[in-house]
């Protein structure tokens, strides 16, 4: 390992913390390893699997090992416990679905440690909010646009949505 203010000798680096640096001053010598250290820490702290940053001519890309991105999704840093599902001995009602008005990241709360918006059993109105779909890095909270029970989610926390996909059934 290098002593702090040392400079990279090529372009990528793995430490002992399980980070992959890359980016063209990380490579050329133009940051030192203790900021790196502190970049990589910070990431920990905060639960990031990705951080990209440029200042001036300075640019770095740091990705944790064996975290997916998934194409660039930023991932959350604690699932959400997946709600629970209808009875199978439920007598069989008409449904209808809220389906996903875009494509996207499935979100049921606003963040990891949040309350879910809905819950199996809670009754919703055109307006109620039952999730966030993530696309592009915004987050679009998503109307329920109709009214009725909520009886089963059709869709796990963090999955990739379709748009048009069936996200919970109403009945």
């Amino acid at each position: 390992m290098a002593s702090p203010g040392k400079k990279y000798p090529k372009k990528e680096h793995h430490c002992t913390c399980g980070c992959e640096e890359t980016g063209s001053k990380a490579a050329s010598g133009g940051l030192d390893l203790e900021a790196i250290r502190l970049l990589t820490e910070l990431m920990k702290e905060q639960g990031l699997a990705e951080v990209e940053m440029a200042q001036g001519d300075d640019y770095i890309h740091v990705r944790r090992a064996g975290v997916d991105t998934a194409a660039g999704v930023p991932m959350m840093a604690a699932p959400v416990a997946p709600p629970p599902a209808i009875e199978e001995n439920a007598p069989t009602r008409p449904t209808k679905t809220i389906d996903s008005p875009m494509v996207g990241t499935f979100y049921i709360s606003s963040s990891p440690e949040a309350k879910p918006f809905i819950a199996v059993g809670d009754t919703v109105g055109p307006e109620t909010t039952v999730c966030i779909i993530e696309a592009m890095k915004v987050f679009n909270q998503i109307p329920a646009e109709t009214s009725g029970r909520i009886v089963r989610f059709l869709v796990e926390n963090g999955a990739t949505v379709e748009f048009g996909q069936p996200l919970f059934a109403v009945e």
